[in-house]
This record gives structure tokens, C-alpha cells and sequence, in this order.
């Protein structure tokens, strides 16, 4: 990993970036979307609600809104486990994966101007 960013400069970064995102046409997302979004396409799946749950700490009906809002952006969708019909499986999508992606370059992009 590259120089480590001093406390001023992580809360540059994240300042920076979230302004990016602000004044970009793509999809806003909350804190607790993004911390979804990014869970599910940076850990292997499969994911569940039920799973999602319980790695946030949050109810499945606060997994269930957040999931219904993103699925609606294209960045996630859902399905019933064939092997047990009580689990929802959620599964990245093309659009949430090009999301992921653009989100990766602003931070590196971000992240390089800080250190110049």
C-alpha cells in the first residue's frame, strides 16, 4: 500500500470525493447504501438479507428499504435461494459493478492529488 494519509488529509478525501459524487450524475447513495453496495461487491458472496443484517447491525427491514431504493438504481438485485426459499439472496449487478468501479477511480484520483 502507498504513504498513509494523515487524519486532515482521510477527511480531505472523504470531503473531496463525496462532493464528487454530489455533482456527478450518478446514483446518491446514503452512508448506509454505500456501506451495503460496498460490502456486497467487496466480499464474496453470497449475501443475504439476513446476512446483510447482521453485518450491519441494522434490522432486515432497514437491509430491505435500503436494498428496494439501490435495486431501483440498478446497482443490486434479488432473488429467492432455491435451496431455502426463506433466504433472499442479493447479487451485483452490471450497473452496481461500473458504480463500484467509477467510485474506486474517484478515490484513487482523490487520494493521488492529496499527496501531491
Amino acid at each position: 500500500m502507498g504513504p498513509e494519509l494523515s487524519t486532515a488529509q482521510a477527511l480531505q478525501l472523504w470531503h473531496d470525493a463525496s462532493l464528487d459524487l454530489v455533482h456527478d450524475d450518478k446514483p446518491d447513495l446514503t452512508v448506509r447504501q454505500m456501506s451495503i453496495l460496498l460490502t456486497i461487491y467487496l466480499e464474496a458472496p453470497p449475501h443475504t438479507v439476513r446476512g446483510l443484517a447482521q453485518k450491519l447491525r441494522v434490522s432486515k427491514p432497514v437491509i430491505t428499504r435500503a436494498l428496494n431504493a439501490m435495486g431501483k438504481m440498478g446497482l443490486v438485485s434479488r432473488r429467492r435461494d432455491d435451496a431455502d426459499r426463506r433466504n433472499v439472496l442479493v447479487q451485483r449487478t452490471v450497473e452496481g459493478s461500473l458504480y463500484v468501479e467509477y467510485l474506486a477511480d474517484l478515490l484513487s484520483r482523490r487520494a493521488a492529488e492529496l499527496r501531491l
